[in-house]
Formats: structure tokens, C-alpha cells, sequence
């Protein structure tokens, strides 16, 4: 079966004007019909690098603009469509918000069902997949050096 190579990019987008440091996430369904909890992400367009992918795709699934502060690290796994192996490696990113409101209406694709500000302390709790709770965690460690003390 062949494999093709995908990359995508995201992160996480905090608004540290709030004490909770909320993070907005979306909700998608997967291929099985089951709805997910993720952190927004998507391709590079055309000669887009991965930090302006991840800016454009955040604020498209869920109309926040942000502005990245650091690099969080890259996850990658693998899925099967009918006729080839998607090897798929996502590059996650720290975003400060700094502007717009939440809205699934941006999204171009559609594959945003639902978003919501969810508390940086409950984050690992809603997020669906183990390796974006890891991004997530990376995410909670790195903020400190980024708040107003």
C-alpha cells in the first residue's frame, strides 16, 4: 500500500488577558462519526511556512487571531484511506490571542462542528488524543515565561 506524507500546523492559543487562561479548542467528527476535541490545525497553502499556517488555520477553526510566542513541539501518526497510509506530522505552536471571537463560521472546510474556551488547568481533560495532551502540558510549561508577572 503506498504512503503518502502530510503536514500540517496549529497550536495552541491562550488568552492571557484572563486570569483562567483559556485556550480555544474545536470540536470536529471523526471519520467514524465520533465527535473530538482537538486543537485547531491544517495544511501550509501554497508557500506558507508552518508558523503562518498554524496563525491562518487557528484563527479559521476558531476565528481567534493570534500571534506565535514559541515553538511546542511536533507529533506525527499514521491512518489508512481506502487506497493508500498517510504518514502525518503536525507542527503545534504557542499562540497569545490578539483578537477576534470565537466562531466556527471562518472555517472554510467545514470541519469545525463546534468551539469553546476551555481553562489552560482543564485542558488536558477535554482534548481527545493523548498526544495533544502532551502538546497541551508543553503548552502550561512554557506559558509562565510569557505572563505579566
Amino acid at each position: 500500500m503506498p504512503t503518502v506524507e502530510e503536514v500540517s500546523a496549529g497550536g495552541v492559543i491562550v488568552d492571557m488577558s484572563r486570569s483562567d487562561l483559556p485556550v480555544a479548542i474545536i470540536a470536529r467528527y471523526n471519520r467514524g462519526g465520533r465527535l473530538e476535541w482537538c486543537l485547531p490545525k491544517g495544511h501550509p497553502e501554497g508557500v506558507e511556512s508552518n508558523e503562518q499556517a498554524a496563525e491562518r488555520e487557528v484563527e479559521e477553526e476558531t476565528g481567534i487571531e493570534g500571534r506565535i510566542l514559541t515553538p511546542l513541539g511536533s507529533i506525527d501518526y499514521w491512518f489508512t484511506v481506502p487506497r493508500y497510509r498517510v504518514h502525518k506530522t503536525v507542527h503545534h505552536f504557542l499562540l497569545t490571542a490578539t483578537g477576534g471571537y470565537l466562531t466556527i463560521e471562518k472555517d472554510p472546510d467545514h470541519e469545525a462542528v463546534d468551539v469553546a474556551w476551555v481553562p489552560l488547568a482543564e485542558l488536558t481533560n477535554r482534548l481527545s488524543f493523548p498526544n495533544e495532551r502532551r502538546i497541551a502540558q508543553l503548552a502550561r510549561e512554557a506559558l509562565p515565561r510569557y505572563l505579566k508577572g
